[in-house]
């Protein structure tokens, strides 16, 4: 099949003539860090979200806590 063949769906206002795919260096783009998690702890999870989900969990349990624990200094 030739390129002048192919069906394009792409609408004509969207011109991507110009869009150079930089896969490797300094230009890449980010698409957020990943994590890696050791088996042991990837397999208490059943995906990505529930990850997230224990550690804003996590994150919130650990501020009141520490909240608690200056009020509690403070008042003793």
């Amino acid at each position: 099949m030739k390129k002048d063949e192919l069906e394009d769906e792409l609408r004509p206002e969207y011109d991507l003539s110009t869009l150079r795919i930089r896969k490797l260096g300094p230009g890449r783009k980010s698409f957020g860090d990943v994590i890696r998690l050791e088996p042991d702890e990837a397999g208490a999870f059943p995906n990505a979200d529930a990850v997230n989900e224990a550690l804003r969990f996590l994150i919130r349990v650990t501020k009141e806590n520490r909240n608690d624990l200056r009020s509690h200094n403070r008042d003793g």
